[in-house]
């Protein structure tokens, strides 16, 4: 497995939204970074309790110029039940990543447990922070749904980031 070295381009990323609208990594303007919060699905808990955050806390992200989507493997019904379901606000939710594509990410793939709700085949989850050139900044991916970075603990270190001029860290591949 490879992972995406912070400092290089990220890859491309083009997907459907469930607002009838398309998300292409290439397309954004953000004024610092673009967030990618990969999720595993409409199965997770976990999932549902850190996206209801992000929600919540968008304008925490967008004072900070950061531009926030949350993105799965979930197939459109997947993931319009999120939409429906889950109080994730106005954080964009991009749906139908192909596995070649999680995997060009780097992020961890996992198949369906016997009798669970999961799908068949699904990403495990992953953070992401692109500058406005397309390179990576930061990647953090987990093979396990806990163990997640705490929101407050990306924003304090986006402002440290900010403040310092931080380079990206990990850039020796």
């Amino acid at each position: 497995m490879t992972h995406p070295v912070p400092g290089t381009a990220a890859p491309s990323l083009d997907l459907p939204l469930t607002i009838q609208a398309k998300f292409e990594l290439s397309a954004q303007t953000p004024d610092r970074f673009t967030m990618l919060v990969f999720y595993r699905g409409s199965h997770c808990p976990l999932c549902k309790k850190q996206l209801e955050e992000l929600g919540s806390r968008l304008d925490e992200f967008t004072e900070r110029g950061i531009s926030p989507f949350a993105i799965s493997m979930d197939d459109e019904e997947r993931a319009m039940k999120v939409d429906a379901e889950w109080d994730t606000g106005n954080l964009p939710l991009a749906y139908d990543m192909s596995e070649e594509k999680a995997r060009e990410w780097g992020l961890y793939i996992s198949t369906a447990r016997e009798g669970s709700e999961e799908p068949a085949v699904f990403s495990e989850p992953g953070i992401a922070l692109i500058r406005p050139d397309g390179n990576i900044y930061m990647m953090q991916h987990q093979s396990v749904p806990f163990a997640r970075p705490s929101f407050d603990a990306i924003l304090k270190g986006i402002d440290f980031v900010i403040e310092e001029d931080y380079p990206p860290r990990g850039t020796k591949a």
